[in-house]
């Protein structure tokens, strides 16, 4: 594990991503990403690896065993964002309510329903969830329409054809998924310290928790301690498994 891998690397970010300086810290070495932001190094478990770039923040990551086993390594970068010096433009704010509001020149955003046309204010709708919505769901009063002519075609055949199934379906493992990620954000850290558990496996446990009928109830919550707990007693079982 002491020995040097050859790790295959690709940089991403919202802007140009060639000539990003990658420096292996430990052994000194240093390479460049191409016009792709595809980038070679040789490194070893636990070298720290800085990358460098004029439009980016500096970011370090730590080799670990996942890296080594994979040889394969992915760096999202943020865009680093110059913050100008503070101006004051126009009316200087005195502090009395009343007084700044009257004196202010800022007005109202406009509403969908200040100009009469309908618009959507919820959560956004993921690609799922659009589908979903315009495949339609299929009621019984739909079918009346055979009585007057008007009858709604997607909602029919996308019900007859399994396309609102399967939707419906695709939403709801796009759910899970999310719900899993963030748990699996949150949560890692204390969980494996007190029950470590390999770096490879901590995916396929999560997705072992996920699989559970009451995954959603127990972790859907804002009551961290019921989620550590039920964590804790996946891993139980889960590690028992894996003895099996």
């Amino acid at each position: 594990m002491a020995q040097h891998t050859s790790l295959n690397g690709t940089v991403y970010g919202t802007d140009d991503v060639e000539g990003i300086h990658v420096i292996n810290k430990t052994s000194r070495k240093a390479t460049t990403t191409d016009a792709k932001g595809v980038f070679n190094i040789n490194a070893k478990l636990n070298d720290t690896l800085v990358f460098s770039g004029v439009k980016y923040k500096l970011e370090s990551i730590s080799v670990d065993k996942e890296m080594i086993d994979t040889k394969v390594l992915k760096v999202f970068l943020l865009e680093n964002i110059n913050q100008l010096e503070e101006v004051l433009v126009g009316k200087v704010l005195t502090g009395d309510l009343l007084s700044d509001i009257e004196n202010s020149e800022a007005k109202a955003p406009i509403n969908f329903y200040d100009v009469g046309i309908p618009g959507y204010q919820g959560k956004p709708l993921t690609q799922s969830e659009r589908r979903l919505k315009e495949a339609g769901e299929l009621e019984p009063k739909m079918l009346l329409g055979v009585l007057t002519g008007g009858i709604p075609l997607n909602p029919i055949i996308n019900a007859i054809t399994g396309r609102t199934k399967m939707l419906k379906q695709r939403v709801k493992l796009e759910a899970r998924d999310e719900l899993m990620f963030t748990v699996k954000a949150k949560f890692s850290q204390d969980l494996f310290s007190e029950n470590p558990l390999e770096d490879e496996l901590h995916y396929e446990f999560y997705y072992f928790c996920s699989e559970d009928p009451s995954f959603k109830e127990k972790c859907d919550v804002s009551n961290d301690l019921l989620i550590l707990e039920f964590l804790q007693q996946k891993l139980v079982v889960y590690k028992e498994n894996l003895k099996q």
